[in-house]
C-alpha cells in the first residue's frame, strides 16, 4: 500500500478535533504579547502627561490630536432610535403595510435607506415569528385531530 493511500483518510477534513488546539502546550489563555507588555512597561506612568499634551495639541490646531481626543471624548455612535412610526403589526398583512410605510419613509427623506433596512429586518423577523406560531398552532391542532380520530377506532 503506497504512503499516499494510507494517509489519504487524514489528509481530507480537519487536522485537529474541534475546539482542540493543534499545540495543547501553547500560549495561555489571557496571556499577553511580549510586544504588548514591552509598551506597557514603556508608558507606565505616563498616561497623564500623554493625554495632557494630546490635548494641548488639539487646543493648538492639531488636527490628528483634535480628532483622537474627540473620538475618546464622543464615540461616534453606532445605533441610535429612529423617528419613524410605523403601523402596528399584528398580522402578517400588517407587515405589508409596514413596508409600505418604510418606502414612503425613504422617498419622502424621512429615513435613510440604511434605516429603512434596519427596520425592514425587524418587520421580517415579525413576520417569520408570527408564521412560525401559527405553522406551531396548525401542527398542534393537526396531532389533536390525529388523536382524536385515534381514540374514536
Amino acid at each position: 500500500m503506497s504512503a499516499a493511500a494510507k494517509t489519504a483518510g487524514e489528509q481530507r477534513g480537519r487536522s485537529f478535533q474541534r475546539g482542540q488546539s493543534g499545540n495543547p502546550h501553547g500560549r495561555p489563555v489571557g496571556s499577553r504579547h511580549r510586544t504588548t507588555l514591552a509598551l506597557d512597561a514603556l508608558l507606565e506612568g505616563e498616561a497623564e502627561r500623554l493625554t495632557r499634551k494630546a490635548v494641548e495639541l488639539a487646543l493648538q490646531g492639531d488636527i490628528t490630536a483634535l480628532k483622537l481626543c474627540l473620538d475618546r471624548l464622543l464615540p461616534p455612535r453606532r445605533d441610535r432610535p429612529v423617528p419613524f412610526r410605523l403601523p402596528p403589526l399584528d398580522t402578517p398583512a400588517d407587515a405589508v403595510k409596514a413596508t409600505v410605510a418604510l418606502v414612503h419613509g425613504v422617498a419622502a427623506g424621512e429615513l435613510t435607506p440604511a434605516e429603512a433596512g434596519a427596520l425592514s429586518r425587524l418587520v421580517e423577523g415579525f413576520t417569520q415569528a408570527v408564521e412560525v406560531h401559527e405553522i406551531e398552532s396548525r401542527l398542534a391542532a393537526l396531532e389533536r385531530a390525529q388523536d382524536t380520530s385515534r381514540g374514536r377506532r
